[in-house]
């Protein structure tokens, strides 16, 4: 691995487990538990996007075995956010795991291009859309899940950024 993205890397993994056990450690707000429904309904929502970003992650790894150590980090980093997002009793549903399943719990598996830089591609166009959606979600979302949003959408952007990165200094 290249001395950046080594960096890139540790301080991101560092600064992501700082900000989401702190975020998941710390009591539920007042402002946030009268959101009630709002507030179960954007936790639902970054459970399932982060569930589906995690079976387009093994479905890479299933097509492209040369890249599990590159994408394992990442992936990590996105079961993170599944557990997170359904912390405290709030999963969404009962396939919403972190852990890897060949039938990513019953569901379809995304296709991947048989192409690796094709994939890499699809993979980064997916954390992207979902940085997007989270990004906007912020609006509506009470101080304590803004907050959640908002580093889970910025580790997204930097996975956006490793997996775009061109390997020119390996």
């Amino acid at each position: 691995m290249t001395r950046r993205r080594s960096l890139l890397l540790g301080g991101g993994a560092l600064g992501a487990v700082a900000l989401l056990s702190g975020c998941s450690d710390e009591p539920e707000s007042r402002r946030e538990a009268d959101g009630g429904a709002d507030v179960a309904l954007l936790r639902a929502r970054g459970a399932r996007d982060s569930t589906a970003l995690l079976a387009r992650y093994d479905a890479t790894v299933d097509t492209h075995p040369d890249l599990a150590e590159r994408l394992a980090p990442l992936r990590e980093e996105t079961a993170r956010h599944v557990a997170v997002f359904t912390a405290k009793g709030r999963s969404p549903s009962p396939s919403a795991t972190a852990s890897r399943s060949p039938s990513a719990g019953g569901r379809r598996m995304p296709e991947v291009p048989k192409d690796e830089k094709r994939a890499l591609a699809a993979l980064a166009q997916a954390e992207r859309q979902t940085a997007d959606t989270r990004t906007a979600a912020l609006a509506t979302a009470p101080p304590e899940l803004a907050r959640l949003l908002a580093s889970v959408a910025a580790c997204g952007a930097a996975h956006v950024y490793l997996l775009t990165q061109r390997d020119t200094d390996s």
